[in-house]
């Protein structure tokens, strides 16, 4: 009898470890965000010209972006990434993913030129800004910076920007990080895991 209480216990103990195991923090292979970055949340203007917040998004895994649409590489470039991952996932699910390219450079990009610039990326990516205070809001809540340069003779200028890619689960709640140096197998690997914990 004694025999059996000692098994019962060391099971039900082992069934607590490993239940507790898998509610655990998800662990990802880019850069876990999810103890240090706060929720989404954001009051901008979407590429119709329309006010929205955070909440016209939640119920989909989301990707927010910082940049500006005359930027001549980094922008492009980590925008087709995005694009490339996200087309390697599977096809009933890539289309519950939400891109938001967030443009730090109001003046030149018009809720139009927000749109002809991210229909070039496919169907999930939303083009937002914003006036200054609004961009500022947003920009310090995720410790994103961004600056301008020198105008110059015809009136053109630089914008300086963070590069990195914050990825919200379907409630808003940070999860990861996507910097351009990791690999576009960890890349597909978190989205596919972020879209599959819906």
């Amino acid at each position: 009898m004694i025999a059996n209480v000692a098994i019962y216990k060391w099971c039900l103990i082992t069934f607590s470890i490993l239940w507790l195991a898998g509610c655990s923090d998800q662990s990802w292979r880019t850069t876990s965000i999810s103890d240090i970055m706060p929720d989404l949340d954001f009051e901008l203007v979407d590429e119709n010209g329309e006010a929205v917040t955070d909440d016209e998004y939640l119920g989909n895994p989301t990707l927010l972006y910082f940049g500006f649409t005359y930027c001549p590489d980094v922008c492009p470039n980590t925008l087709s990434r995005l694009a490339t991952a996200i087309g390697q996932l599977d096809a009933e699910v890539r289309d519950d993913i939400r891109v938001l390219f967030v443009s730090v450079d109001p003046g030149r990009d018009t809720p139009e030129v927000l749109s002809r610039y991210t229909d070039a990326f496919g169907p999930q990516f939303i083009g937002l800004s914003g006036d200054n205070s609004a961009l500022d809001a947003v920009t310090k809540r995720y410790r994103v910076t961004y600056s301008y340069g020198e105008e110059d003779s015809d009136g053109n200028y630089d914008v300086t920007h963070s590069s990195a890619v914050f990825a919200f689960d379907q409630n808003g709640e940070a999860q990861f990080m996507i910097r351009d140096t990791d690999s576009m197998q960890d890349i597909v690997s978190d989205l596919d895991q972020l879209v599959a914990e819906e």
